[in-house]
């Protein structure tokens, strides 16, 4: 991956390759953003363009042993970790390197943009709550115990570090702190606020912004989320019981992380709201049916309700996060918005 294969971002990209020239990569970076922003893309790419042995300019060269390496994510340098659950195949003790080849095709096949829980639904472990395991962490102070193989920096890549799991983090805080010399940790998050503090206050934090590219639309996923979080609002907004109980039903069938999905697009809209009601402007990246719906959404949303919506919604994640049964979550936080929206209605 070369920086110009990346659309955008051309003020992070010129930072970090200014980092490579002056001699100044920090050992330990965590790349944070939402998830349609392109943070494991650059985070390959700046690590390709350090080990790169035939810069052109400010860009890997692209054909030199290490580049041709870094483009099919084979180099022996290179090292990732990332959440994984059991599944049918690996049914005991799971690591990222019994999903290795599963994480390759991963990446190239979606051009590095997919997200958490198509990660879990390559993988098949789409009802399960992945985590970066004890296991991983020994693995990544083994592996950076051994000398490079082939380049001066050996680069290792932690994917969705939030899922670290919280007994296992201590393990790698020292080598995290005093890595080996040439030794690059990337950190990749969406999600920061969630991180262990003890790993976040030993990274030097990178904001990755979303990426506004003409003619990019939205993702697959955000299709999905909006044509069932217009329906649900049409439904809470007319008082549709039968309805809800429906919706609530089948949400529980899609597993947790695609709820959390949800519940995190249902909050983008309410950002959404404010915009249109208070600086009077589009909201950038949608267009279409969702900005036609947001149009006449944003209006009935006062700001009392905004406030209430958005606490509703990160309530409700939360206990997701927990393990709440699902379906009785999302009819009472359905019933919720019913009365917000009519408060004296009564279910016949």
């Amino acid at each position: 991956m070369k920086f110009s294969e990346i659309a955008g971002n051309e003020e992070i990209k010129r930072k970090l390759i200014q980092t490579v020239f002056d001699q100044r990569v920090s050992h330990a970076q965590l790349f944070f953003g939402p998830e349609d922003s392109q943070k494991i893309a650059l985070a390959i790419a700046y690590a390709q363009f350090i080990n790169c042995t035939s810069k052109q300019g400010n860009d890997s060269c692209g054909v030199c042993r290490s580049c041709i390496k870094y483009e099919k994510l084979i180099h022996p340098d290179l090292h990732f970790i990332y959440p994984v659950a059991t599944t049918k195949r690996v049914t005991k003790k799971p690591q990222s390197k019994h999903f290795i080849e599963d994480w390759r095709k991963f990446l190239l096949e979606n051009n590095f943009q997919s997200g958490l829980q198509s990660w879990y639904e390559s993988i098949g472990i789409e009802n399960k709550q992945g985590i970066i395991n004890a296991d991983d962490c020994n693995e990544i102070i083994t592996t950076l115990s051994y000398k490079s193989y082939e380049s001066d920096y050996k680069v290792m890549i932690i994917w969705m570090v939030e899922k670290l799991f919280y007994s296992a983090a201590p393990k790698i805080l020292k080598i995290l702190e005093e890595p080996p010399e040439k030794t690059l940790f990337i950190l990749i998050s969406e999600e920061p606020e969630q991180i262990i503090k003890t790993i976040l206050s030993r990274t030097l934090m990178v904001k990755i912004p979303r990426s506004y590219i003409a003619g990019s639309g939205t993702n697959e996923e955000e299709a999905i989320h909006f044509e069932a979080f217009r329906t649900w609002m049409r439904a809470c907004f007319a008082g549709k019981i039968p309805d809800l109980i429906g919706f609530a039903s089948e949400i529980t069938k899609t597993g947790r992380e695609k709820q959390k999905s949800f519940l995190i697009y249902a909050l983008k809209v309410m950002g959404h709201c404010a915009t249109m009601n208070y600086r009077h402007q589009v909201p950038e990246g949608i267009d279409g049916e969702e900005l036609k719906f947001i149009q006449g959404f944003s209006p009935i949303i006062t700001s009392e309700m905004l406030i209430e919506f958005n606490t509703l919604f990160n309530d409700a994640l939360f206990h997701i996060e927990r393990n709440a049964h699902a379906s009785t979550l999302f009819l009472d936080l359905s019933l919720k918005f019913v009365r917000k929206f009519k408060p004296n209605f009564i279910p016949l």
